[in-house]
């Protein structure tokens, strides 16, 4: 087992790695740029090292300063969590030469799983299914036009490289196709540096569906279970569940052993995730592979019993998955929730801003993996993803009316975030029912909201005095207290506890 443990990365993801370590008696190293010198990821870890600038090619995309600290701090392993290095094959590959073990895939699998159009030559290879399209980038718009005519209108062009929607473009008809396609390639050599684009059959009303798999070094692969990922604003995931509501056992089985086919030829190891689009007669078609750790993991952790990070860790320092597909069981049902630091009301733009009141929801069956605490200013030069709440039960109906109740206990004053979208989703008929696809919040956002009357709206009220009430009082001179660096008056002129219990009380 490792001794000591980097991680490149930070916020919520950072903290649930540190936590992992903590819990396997290994030292973690922690690294941060210039605004995240009081995050929490730095104060939770045993170590921590200044990486240089906000600009994340500066801090954490810089292999050359990560991999200085991990020499400096003795750090004999390196896990990246997801997101900045979690996916680059460079990075993984400098690992090695360094003499640190990198915490997920080789970089070949990396490479390999990496461009979507090479991993659709495997997959053919592997006999995998596949939506009908190219495996190769399009030369020029004539080809598209030629294939667009073959596999037949809607069709989707996608960038080799691409993820989170970009160089991504639905096309209905052969007169879009060319502006679509030079729209696409522009936006894939901007995002990604390098400007290849496939097409697709576009798949109507799909259903995204993942699958979890773990691959050890000695040639054990499982599935564990798949996620529902079809609430998706801009093609990225809002709210993720496992299991899927139209997934049963036997098309579990299948989907599963699809999934390990695609981990075992792309001599894949250690934790990865095989996404799927699911048509409305349940046919499955591999979509790509995401060669990490994923934001949902925690939904497939309350199901399976299992930790994949600590999996992660176990399996990278050598040793054997301690478990076979038999033994696998999925009991209950999750559903997670990925709160951001954006505003609603102003088409989900950013908000940045010092955290001035957080009350965090807890009770049976509530997770919540955060990256913020009060006092702290959330910056605005990194994904403003803060917390993910994830509600489990002992079957789906019971996971939504925790989530509810744990979602109506929560607030984050200071700045503006979206848990008011997850209250109406989970209120939501078609959500209720399981009528699901990735087109569903488009459809969910365009409706008009029915005024807040009765009950609502006396929670609003309440919701809207206790702001109010528990607002920090300005700072005085003289008489204020410090636990681990968050500052709270404590003296006469600030409100007391029992003063804003006091007023609590009466506003009920």
């Amino acid at each position: 087992m490792f001794k000591k443990i980097l991680i490149a990365n930070r916020g919520e993801i950072a903290v649930r790695v540190i936590r992992a370590c903590r819990e396997l008696g290994i030292t973690s190293v922690a690294v941060f740029s210039d605004v995240d010198r009081a995050s929490l990821h730095v104060r939770k870890a045993d170590e921590a090292y200044h990486i240089g600038p906000p600009a994340a090619a500066e801090s954490y995309l810089n292999f050359s300063k990560i991999l200085g600290v991990a020499q400096l701090s003795g750090a004999d392993a390196i896990h990246p969590g997801y997101g900045f290095l979690a996916e680059n094959a460079k990075f993984a590959e400098a690992c090695a030469e360094a003499g640190v073990k990198f915490i997920g895939p080789t970089s070949a699998s990396m490479e390999m799983m990496g461009s979507k159009t090479r991993a659709r030559q495997e997959m053919e290879k592997a006999g995998v299914p596949l939506v009908p399209g190219t495996a190769r980038g399009l030369e020029s718009a004539e080809q598209a036009e030629e294939v667009a005519a073959r596999i037949g209108y809607p069709v989707m062009l996608k960038a080799a490289a691409g993820g989170g929607g970009k160089g991504m473009r639905l096309v209905h008809t052969r007169e879009q196709l060319k502006s679509a396609l030079e729209g696409a390639q522009s936006e894939a050599l901007r995002s990604f540096g390098d400007g290849e684009v496939y097409i697709e059959k576009a798949i109507v009303n799909p259903r995204h569906i993942e699958m979890q798999v773990l691959a050890d070094e000695h040639g054990n692969t499982v599935y564990l279970g798949e996620r529902e990922c079809s609430i998706q604003r801009r093609h990225q995931k809002v709210l993720e569940e496992s299991p899927s509501p139209i997934v049963g056992p036997d098309m579990r089985r299948r989907m599963g052993e699809v999934a390990v086919r695609v981990a075992k030829a792309a001599k894949y190891t250690n934790a990865g995730t095989v996404e799927f689009l699911v048509d409305q007669e349940k046919s499955f078609y591999f979509l790509e592979m995401n060669t990490r750790l994923q934001v949902e993991h925690p939904v497939t952790e309350l199901i399976t019993g299992l930790d994949l990070v600590h999996l992660q860790i176990r399996i990278a320092s050598g040793e054997k998955l301690p478990f076979t597909q038999e033994e696998v069981r999925i009991r209950g049902h999750a559903i997670e929730c990925r709160i951001y630091a954006e505003d609603p009301d102003n088409n989900y733009f950013p908000s940045p801003g010092t955290i001035t009141l957080l009350l965090a929801p807890s009770g049976p069956g509530i997770r919540r993996d955060s990256g913020m605490y009060e006092g702290w200013t959330v910056p605005v030069d990194y994904d403003p993803l803060l917390a993910k709440l994830i509600g489990y039960g002992t079957d789906r109906s019971q996971a939504i009316s925790r989530l509810v109740r744990a979602l109506n206990e929560y607030f984050v004053g200071g700045i503006k975030t979206n848990i008011s979208l997850f209250r109406r989703i989970l209120g939501d008929a078609d959500f209720l029912a399981g009528r699901l696809d990735t087109g569903y919040l488009d459809r969910l956002l365009k409706t008009k909201l029915p005024e807040a009357k009765g009950e609502d709206a006396e929670v609003a009220a309440i919701a809207a005095g206790l702001f109010a009430v528990l607002e920090p009082a300005p700072a005085v001179a003289g008489g204020g207290c410090s636990v681990n660096g968050a500052s709270g008056a404590m003296n006469g002129s600030a409100a007391s506890g029992w003063r804003k219990a006091a007023r609590t009380e009466a506003l009920r």
